[in-house]
């Protein structure tokens, strides 16, 4: 009877081996972080749209929760209205397409002929820093407004630049309305501030 007991021990302890076994094959594996992995590449959701303020730039602390940024402009000689510059950010894929707002600007300002400014307006298209960028100079009689805002009469000589920057976390409106002289006086400080543009994540 020694071999018959031997027999269904060694049986209990195979058994046994075995349960251990199974219950090791089925726990997940540990996950392995190598020390030498590369940083996760930050997530546009977190990056802002940044500018370096031109000298001469009044900045104004913003109106609303779209407006990003907003500048006076001192008037030039002879004119007797600042100009202003706002930057808007409607969020992701937010503020309708670039030529919807090219039509939109276009529409804000009229032609004394009654003509449309569409004819006579320029438009450029350039990359700052890896975006692409649409620019807008139009001249005539502003009497369009952002956000409901609108003056009580078209006001003449005005000139509108205007642009739209694709960064990679969406759509940035930045828009300079004046007396056309002061807008003319900082049109080169104008450019500059769009070519400043810079997304950081």
């Amino acid at each position: 009877m020694f071999w018959l007991s031997k027999i269904k021990t060694t049986g209990t302890l195979l058994v046994a081996v075995l349960a251990v076994f199974l219950v090791a094959c089925s726990a997940p594996a540990p996950t392995v972080v190598s020390k030498n992995a590369a940083p996760a590449a930050p997530s546009a959701s977190t990056g802002e749209l940044q500018f370096k303020t031109p000298d001469g730039w009044a900045s104004e602390a913003p109106s609303s929760s779209m407006r990003v940024a907003q500048y006076q402009l001192p008037a030039a000689e002879g004119d007797t209205e600042a100009a202003s510059v706002v930057v808007f950010y409607f969020g992701p894929g937010q503020g309708g397409s670039v030529q919807a707002n090219l039509d939109r600007w276009m529409g804000q300002i009229q032609q004394p002929n009654g003509g449309s400014s569409k004819d006579k307006a320029k438009t450029e298209t350039l990359t700052v820093n890896g975006m692409n960028v649409t620019l807008l100079d139009v001249t005539g009689a502003y009497a369009g407004g952002d956000m409901g805002r609108a003056p009580a009469q078209a006001k003449g000589n005005y000139r509108m630049r205007a642009g739209v920057i694709e960064s990679p976390k969406g759509a940035y409106f930045v828009k300079l309305v004046g007396p056309e002289k002061t807008v003319g006086k900082w049109d080169d400080s104008f450019i500059a501030f769009i070519k400043s543009a810079e997304f950081k994540g």
